[in-house]
């Protein structure tokens, strides 16, 4: 028999943005009612995020292990456990599952379905044998690995992000499509785990990022021994009598032992019967406006499956912004200049903000570039950890555009870019506070004080000083 629901407010999708959402509205005492029909967390937890950096942190251990020598340490070739390193991966993932799994979700008064659910009119959704009808419905379905249309690809036993990490038998050669985010961390954290790699990319390396950064990470790489390809453009995929071959345009065979499909993401909204509700959609995603608003004004699309920002921390954002929006009737308009995103390479790679090409084409020439390199950071010396650098673009009026880190933990030390994007702060607000010492945060300091260089040391500023010490002491 057919239930009916008429909660306040019905998700559907349990991974980063729905479970936000669900969480906010029920702890403000609504009715929510969550529908997924796969695993509570969603890609970030179980095939992204999470199992991606357990991952990294057991290859960043391998690596240790070869780099003593430099510190006086006699480095080892380190014996590698694949199994072992996929039970880490599985107990990181076990750890983080409690917080949201169905218990808890429904601890909190959120009415949790395990079904599939489709459109079957203007506010009104079937979920197995539920008929959900509410004012306000949230779609946070995600997205999943887009798969090229290559000849033989569909015929290959391929990996994706959703399979990769049930892998248990380390390959003996990695082939990976795609040089962005995804492709070059699966990359390096396999060829420090010993396997051999190539990445194979139909255009460029990291092409969101700054060129001048991503190039410090892409010599890391094939400093590591991570061959690297590009462009490279796959004419047909294969079956070897030892795994599998792309065959490139030009004839040339590249064979592995495994396939990484790593090409970029694509909407997961398949199923949900959009036009019956009247839901927009392209093939980036579902339509929204700045406020997250489908054309459907009862429905809201947030998180990756709008194909605006493929990040975790954007479908909390996005998230947070119904939350403000549609239920506290406040105004919440996305801000595209604070986005800032992360790749968990080593060196790590981040931005927030405008890089320096999209800077020029906005501003013309009316933009200062800042850059303090990582040789120059004592940190850095002590560590040997010199490759990088701290960038940021401004106005010549100092108000801050954008910044990029090429870093150890590039992650974290972009956030105070990030705050100060956030809150409007000119560049004087980064030069002028005071970094404990020794730390790479001081990269960030004395970036931004270059730009303050020319003015404070010039020889107008010279010539008051020496006016100045002419004068009585007081």
């Amino acid at each position: 028999m057919t239930e009916t629901l008429t909660p306040d407010v019905c998700i559907v999708g349990a991974g980063s943005a729905g479970l936000v959402v669900a969480a906010g509205a029920a702890q403000l005492g609504l009715e929510v009612v969550l529908v997924e029909r796969a695993l509570m967390g969603g890609d970030c937890l179980n095939h992204g995020c999470v199992p991606s950096k357990a991952l990294i942190a057991a290859a960043r251990m391998a690596q240790a292990q070869r780099l003593g020598g430099a510190f006086g340490v006699v480095p080892v070739e380190p014996r590698i456990d694949f199994a072992k390193v996929m039970d880490h991966v599985a107990a990181t993932i076990a750890a983080i599952a409690p917080n949201d799994s169905v218990e808890r979700f429904e601890g909190m008064g959120v009415r949790v379905l395990k079904e599939e659910a489709r459109f079957v009119g203007h506010s009104e959704l079937q979920a197995g044998p539920h008929r959900i009808r509410s004012r306000r419905i949230v779609l946070a379905t995600g997205s999943r690995a887009a798969v090229p249309p290559i000849p033989g690809l569909s015929d290959l036993p391929f990996l994706t992000n959703e399979t990769l990490f049930a892998n248990r038998t380390l390959p003996v050669h990695l082939l990976v499509i795609g040089g962005g985010p995804i492709g070059l961390e699966m990359a390096q954290a396999h060829r420090r785990l010993g396997a051999r790699v190539t990445v194979l990319e139909a255009a460029g390396f990291l092409p969101r990022d700054d060129p001048e950064l991503s190039a410090i990470v892409i010599a890391r790489l094939r400093a590591e021994g991570v061959e690297l390809r590009a462009p490279a453009r796959i004419a047909r995929a294969e079956r070897t009598p030892t795994g599998l071959a792309l065959i490139l345009e030009d004839g040339e065979r590249v064979e592995g032992s495994h396939l990484l499909v790593a090409a970029g993401r694509t909407p997961t909204i398949d199923g949900l019967d959009l036009e019956k509700a009247g839901v927009a959609c392209t093939k980036r995603g579902i339509a929204v406006d700045r406020a997250l608003r489908t054309s459907n004004r009862n429905v809201w699309a947030i998180g990756d499956c709008n194909g605006l920002y493929a990040f975790t921390h954007m479908a909390g954002y996005e998230a947070s912004l119904f939350i403000r929006g549609a239920l506290f009737r406040a105004p919440a308009r996305l801000d595209a200049s604070i986005v800032p995103w992360a790749t968990y390479t080593d060196p790590e790679l981040a931005q927030v903000g405008l890089g320096e090409k999209a800077a020029r084409e906005k501003h013309g020439d009316a933009i200062k570039v800042l850059r303090w390199r990582l040789e120059d950071n004592d940190r850095a010396r002590a560590e040997r950890e010199t490759d990088g650098m701290v960038k940021a673009i401004t106005t010549r009026g100092g108000r801050i555009l954008g910044a990029a880190i090429a870093a150890p933990h590039a992650g974290e030390l972009i956030q105070p870019w990030c705050l100060a994007i956030g809150k409007r702060l000119g560049i004087s607000a980064l030069a002028g506070f005071v970094p404990p010492y020794p730390t790479l945060g001081e990269a960030s300091k004395r970036a931004a004080g270059s730009a303050f260089t020319d003015a404070l040391f010039g020889p107008r500023t010279r010539r008051l000083v020496r006016l100045l010490a002419k004068l009585p002491v007081w």
